[in-house]
C-alpha cells in the first residue's frame, strides 16, 4: 500500500540540533521529476541542493543534501511528498503516468512545476489532461503559500525577465488543497542556483530561496 504522504512529511518535522548530521534515509528530500518528451528535466543542477540547504537552515525540517531523480513509474515516488519539474523544452506524460500522478496528488503529494522558459506550452497541454475538470487558476495573494514562513504580499518574485511579463503563480486545487503550483515567468530554479551561474545577484537569490522555503513548508502540511 502507498504511504500516506502527509504523515511521512510530518514525521520529519521534529526539531534537530543545528549542525546535526542527518542521513538521506532519515530526511525529507525533493523528487526531481524525470519526465518524457525530450525536455531537459535535469536543468539547474545546483538549484535543489541549495533549496534543501535553505530549508534545513531556516526551519525545523530535516533535509537530505540533495534531491533524487524520480520517474512516475518508480516505487520511490511514494517516498517523496514533494515533486519538482523544470526544463526549457517539451514535457509529455503517458496515460499511465497521468493516472499515477493524479493518484499521488490526491493522496497528499505536492507538485511544483517551474517554467525555465520554454516549458509553458507543453506543460499547459499536459496539465489539461491531468485534471480535465480543474483548470489552472491564479493562486490568490492571500493564500498561505505566500505567507507561511516568509511574506510575499505581491505574490511570487520575479527572478528572470524572459518575455518581460509579470511573474505569476498558478495552481490546481482539490477539495481546497493546492496540489500543484506552477511558477510562470519567474524562474525560481535559476534563482536557487549558485550565485555564479546566472549572476542574478544576492537579492534575487534570497527572494527565490524564501519562496522555495514557503513551497516546501506548504508541501509538508504547515499550511493547514
Amino acid at each position: 500500500m502507498p504511504r500516506r504522504l502527509f504523515a511521512l512529511a510530518a514525521s520529519l518535522c521534529a526539531a534537530v540540533p543545528v549542525g546535526a548530521q542527518v542521513t538521506t534515509a532519515q530526511a525529507f528530500t525533493i523528487g526531481r521529476l524525470h519526465y518524457d518528451g525530450g525536455g531537459d528535466w535535469y536543468a539547474n543542477p545546483s538549484s535543489l541542493p541549495n533549496l534543501l540547504a535553505a530549508v534545513r537552515e531556516r526551519t525545523t525540517l530535516k533535509t537530505a543534501p540533495r534531491e533524487i531523480a524520480v520517474r512516475l513509474s518508480d516505487p520511490e515516488l511514494w517516498d517523496v511528498p514533494y515533486l519538482h519539474a523544470t526544463g526549457h523544452g517539451n514535457i509529455h506524460f503517458s496515460d499511465d503516468d497521468l493516472t499515477i500522478l493524479r493518484r499521488w496528488l490526491l493522496q497528499g503529494g505536492f507538485l511544483h512545476v517551474d517554467d525555465n522558459y520554454g516549458l509553458d506550452e507543453s506543460f499547459r497541454r499536459e496539465v489539461a489532461r491531468l485534471f480535465p475538470d480543474r483548470p489552472l487558476v491564479e493562486v490568490p495573494l492571500d493564500h498561505p503559500i505566500y505567507h507561511l514562513v516568509y511574506d510575499f504580499p505581491k505574490g511570487i518574485p520575479k527572478i528572470h525577465e524572459h518575455d518581460g511579463k509579470p511573474a505569476q503563480g498558478f495552481g490546481i486545487f482539490v477539495a481546497g488543497r493546492l496540489v500543484l503550483f506552477y511558477s510562470y515567468q519567474s524562474d525560481l530554479g535559476d534563482g536557487w542556483e549558485d550565485l555564479d551561474v546566472h549572476h542574478d545577484g544576492p537579492e534575487k537569490h534570497e527572494a527565490a530561496l524564501r519562496m522555495g522555503v514557503n513551497l516546501v513548508a506548504y508541501a509538508v502540511g504547515w499550511g493547514g
